[in-house]
């Protein structure tokens, strides 16, 4: 049985293409500048969830979250980037994710796994991975509209419309509304 995992599966997706949605809206500068002070590009986010996913989910199951290979610190080093090399580096943290969830069933979620030497039960590292993830699509999706100002086109429902789309609600599961924001 996998309805807890397919739930969790489908959140992600849902997040995976918000963020893809703003990039699709954003030219290479955009997707590498910066707010100021500490703040992340959109590009260094994307150094950063790649990592994170690819680390978290190779070998899920067997070894620390934490691999030795990962060089967390570099991930938040600024870069030039091309919309593609952005693409690029995220879609091969998401392919190390999805890979793993499907091979995970619901009889995985009480099992063990450890993430910086701390034990997780699977349920909550998944849990924390996807908030995790959700809070960094949410300062992509924030920065993305600060960028785009009036051009930008909205990921769920934009302002002025609730009345309209609650007469027909059509993307509030996670998959209806990944794939609209794939059309």
């Amino acid at each position: 049985m996998r309805l807890v995992i397919s739930s969790i599966e489908a959140e992600y997706l849902r997040y995976k293409a918000m963020a893809e949605g703003t990039f699709a809206q954003l030219n290479d500068e955009e997707l590498s500048r910066r707010a100021g002070g500490t703040s992340n590009s959109i590009a260094t986010l994307v150094w950063h969830m790649s990592g994170n996913l690819a680390s978290r989910f190779t070998d899920f199951l067997t070894t620390d979250g934490e691999k030795p290979w990962r060089m967390r610190d570099e991930e938040f080093n600024e870069r030039p980037v091309t919309k593609e090399e952005v693409l690029a580096k995220w879609n091969a943290g998401w392919t190390v994710l999805f890979d793993t969830l499907g091979t995970l069933t619901d009889a995985h979620l009480s099992k063990t796994v450890v993430v910086r030497r701390q034990e997780l039960s699977v349920i909550d590292a998944l849990h924390r991975s996807l908030a995790h993830i959700v809070s960094h699509v949410g300062q992509i999706v924030f920065w993305g509209k600060v960028l785009k100002g009036d051009t930008w086109t909205y990921l769920s429902i934009p302002p002025g419309q609730s009345a309209a789309y609650n007469l027909n609600p059509t993307h509030e599961k996670p998959a209806a509304h990944a794939s609209r924001l794939k059309s």
